[in-house]
């Protein structure tokens, strides 16, 4: 299928629809104008976009934790502990790996499961099974708003249960939850499945009702270069947008040197606004989320929060509009509520100490002229090979190359480019593979990782992404060798 960047017509929707809906028995529960009725009751207070859109006002920063447990009422217990211990401002409903995979049945044994054991046996939330009217009981419980997490690279049932539920705000993407995510779903049937779920954020919008959309940003969430997650946030802004979403969120994921992930979150708001505008999205708005640190973690709870607290400060200064925040038992699985609980106030208990100080601009400003130079280059050889439209060139960039997600299980990724870290933490790229570059910007990366080279007396190779991997679950931010 060749996919193109064009609004899907009335037609080309509602063809579709009636074999979404049908995937599924809940399906048949999803009634539009009802679920535009309740959407319209809800108080401004259970909200997602307007709760952003009032932080990026005043340049605060929300906390959001992780959390999806099988049963509804336990679901509900759990995002209550968060709320009302944790303090969160933003609760998530995080979605089971079968329905991910779209398996519905085994999510249906799933929740028998848990019921008969009296403990979870999903790793998240079946939404799609539970149905309409029993997700609106966690819409109706929980006064914060309520965002759905998963990854799921054909999220178009989920989609309209969440959304006929009462559900304000939804992550995800055409690439984002492809590449990290699948071995063997093509990009172009992705995109075209997403192009769905946002025309349909659109039919929202239109009736009055906006839902935040928030493409994926740690996407591999280890060592990602900024420019490469940028570039895939852009892009699927961009593709949001061509349907009709009005409200989004891009996201990065912690790398753990300061004045870059600073730099990260304010190129990446301000490049997304610049692409939406230079492509006629004059109305759409732009929020930020950082997700604190998303490879290994130290097993010892006090370097845990360390951790965690090093993501706080990394996105209070950057004015981030919300993070989302790991708890001290990352090492060990899925962590306890009041784990989950003790890392939201841990957060928020930085940011309120760190919200009226800044960095220096001019330490910020040669990483923030990097990062830009480097996401321009993607995202121009991007609209380059699709002649002008952004999907196919998406989809012609990964089979060129020129988009390289490191450590992605998909086999439509080259996988060719290796990032590393330099001597001060920030990450860099080794080994470019077909990254379109310029050559100033490649002797950039050489040289900074050059200088970690020749500090450690070694070689730079593979060896150093390695130790770079492991590094922070060890207590350090860069791999150094032993001795």
């Amino acid at each position: 299928m060749e996919i193109k960047n064009k609004r899907l017509t009335d037609d080309e929707f509602y063809s579709i629809r009636q074999d979404v809906l049908n995937q599924w028995p809940t399906g048949q529960e999803v009634n539009l104008e009802e679920a535009f009725a309740f959407h319209k009751s809800l108080p401004d207070g259970k909200i997602f976009s307007k709760k952003l859109n009032e932080a990026k006002a005043n340049k605060t920063t929300l906390v959001q934790p992780r959390a999806g447990v099988p049963l509804i009422q336990k679901h509900i217990e759990l995002l209550t502990h968060l709320q009302n211990s944790g303090g969160a401002d933003l609760l998530p409903t995080t979605i089971d790996s079968y329905t991910r995979q779209n398996r519905y049945k085994e999510a249906a044994v799933g929740i028998e499961e848990s019921i008969k054991a009296d403990k979870s046996m999903l790793n998240g939330f079946p939404a799609v099974n539970h149905g309409v009217s029993a997700c609106r009981q966690v819409i109706d419980a929980i006064d914060v708003p309520l965002q759905i997490r998963h990854g799921t690279p054909d999220a178009r049932l989920l989609t309209e249960i969440v959304y006929a539920a009462g559900f304000t705000s939804y992550e995800g993407g055409g690439i984002s939850y492809n590449i990290p995510y699948a071995k063997s779903v093509p990009i172009e049937r992705t995109i075209a499945d997403w192009q769905y779920c946002d025309r349909l954020t659109g039919i929202y919008e239109e009736a009055g009702i906006s839902i935040n959309r928030e493409p994926y940003g740690p996407l591999t969430g280890t060592l990602v270069p900024p420019c490469i997650s940028h570039t895939v946030a852009i892009i699927e802004a961009l593709l949001a947008a061509e349907q009709g979403v009005k409200n989004i969120t891009v996201g990065y994921g912690q790398c753990g040197n300061l004045i870059q992930d600073v730099a990260a979150i304010r190129t990446l708001e301000a490049l997304t606004e610049e692409y939406l505008h230079q492509y006629g999205y004059h109305d759409v708005t732009v929020t930020t989320v950082l997700h604190q640190w998303m490879g290994g973690f130290p097993q010892d709870e006090a370097q845990a929060f360390g951790v965690i607290s090093w993501g706080s400060a990394a996105a209070a200064l950057s004015h981030a509009t919300k993070v989302i925040v790991k708890t001290p038992h990352e090492a060990m699985g899925i962590p306890t509520a009041e784990a989950n609980a003790q890392g939201l106030r841990c957060t928020k208990q930085i940011i309120s100490m760190l919200r009226d100080q800044t960095l220096d601009e001019n330490s910020l400003q040669e990483e923030k002229e990097v990062i830009t130079a480097e996401t321009k280059c993607l995202m121009d050889k991007c609209f380059e090979l699709g002649g002008g439209d952004i999907a196919l060139g998406t989809v012609r960039a990964f089979q060129a190359g020129v988009l390289d997600v490191p450590f992605a299980p998909s086999r439509y990724n080259a996988g060719q480019m290796l990032p590393v870290r330099d001597n001060n933490g920030a990450v860099r790229i080794l080994t470019m593979g077909n990254l379109p570059f310029t050559k100033e910007l490649v002797d950039f990366n050489h040289s900074k990782i050059d200088e970690r080279a020749k500090f450690e007396k070694r070689k730079a190779s593979f060896q150093m992404a390695i130790d770079d991997v492991y590094a922070i679950s060890k207590g350090r931010l860069v791999g150094r060798p032993r001795g």
